[in-house]
């Protein structure tokens, strides 16, 4: 018997494009699903092809709106009911990842939240891609798989043939991804520093390491409001800066992202497609790379029961 006749995906409606390169690449058919939407706005799933005693991935980013997440939970209840035999939720953007600790009096860890949120639908298996803190794979109580879209970005990064590179990463939280890519692309290193006064307003205070003649490769996990983003541009254009390039794996792009990059110094924008933009008029500035094949080798590995971690040997941030 062929092995992938035994492996099962579905995906609900966050970004039923990238499920469809996944289920290509590892040469498997979506199972059929339906789902809609109440009158008054409540989501039905229901799973329409046998799934009893498959090995189920369920393919689902969790940006807004909320219903992408309650997709996600109720095709994992709903597999369970169904009998899979194995529930591993493929997660590409895994949205609440901000929240991941208590920084002030009274505030929830959303990130934790929806971690148990998933346990208790009933998943088997977590696989993730570039989280926003490292420390979210201990919130769940169950086997967790993180991708890291290094693969996907290096190798094209390097195919640029940028000369005189620096990476630099936006803040502290980045560094381990920036100080990554620097070691892979053989290039320098430099940090921005600035000071956050409030959600998603940032400002540029110092800069750890020299951009001088040199062109920029700005590397971080995410892109929402571009604030951050296009500050460090305009601030590394002012410190002698060249051409500055911007990769971010998850676009979420809220607000006016989209115009703030398109204005920026930023000469190019490359963010995967984790989260689906086809509903974006994206700007020929911004360029999407597909997370599909390592999305799906790692499907192929688990389901055949093989290292994932060695997709990333010479990858993976250290500390």
């Amino acid at each position: 018997m062929n092995l992938r006749e035994e492996i099962k995906l579905v995906t609900g409606t966050s970004n039923s494009e990238l499920a469809d390169k996944i289920a290509r690449y590892v040469g498997a058919e979506l199972a059929a699903c339906t789902v809609t939407r109440f009158s008054d706005g409540e989501v039905f799933v229901q799973i329409d092809d046998n799934i009893r005693g498959a090995d189920l991935f369920i393919i689902q980013s969790t940006n807004p709106p909320a219903d992408n997440l309650m997709e996600l939970l109720m095709l994992i209840e709903a597999s369970r009911r169904a009998s899979a035999m194995r529930i591993t939720a493929v997660i590409p953007y895994y949205g609440y990842a901000r929240a991941d600790r208590k920084d002030r009096p009274r505030v929830s860890i959303t990130a934790k939240l929806v971690a148990n949120l998933i346990t208790t639908a009933g998943a088997d298996r977590v696989i993730t891609m570039d989280l926003h803190a490292s420390q979210i794979q201990g919130f769940f109580d169950l086997p967790h798989d993180h991708l890291y879209s290094s693969v996907v970005f290096n190798k094209h990064i390097a195919g640029l043939k940028l000369n005189n590179l620096t990476v630099v990463s936006p803040d502290v939280g980045s560094i381990k991804l920036a100080r990554a890519t620097a070691s892979v692309l053989h290039a320098d290193l430099a940090i921005v520093d600035k000071r956050r006064p409030k959600a998603n307003v940032s400002k540029v205070m110092n800069l750890i390491g020299s951009v001088k003649g040199q062109n920029i490769l700005i590397r971080d996990d995410m892109v929402d409001t571009g604030g951050s983003i296009c500050s460090a541009a305009e601030f590394l254009t002012e410190q002698g800066a060249l051409d500055i390039y911007a990769a971010c794996t998850h676009g979420v792009l809220s607000g006016e992202a989209i115009e703030k990059i398109d204005r920026s110094p930023i000469k190019k924008m490359i963010i995967s497609d984790s989260i689906d933009q086809r509903r974006r008029n994206l700007p020929p500035k911004f360029e999407i790379l597909t997370c599909s094949e390592l999305i799906g080798e790692a499907i192929m590995r688990i389901f055949e029961e093989e290292s994932v971690s060695s997709l990333f040997e010479d990858q993976v941030p250290s500390d």
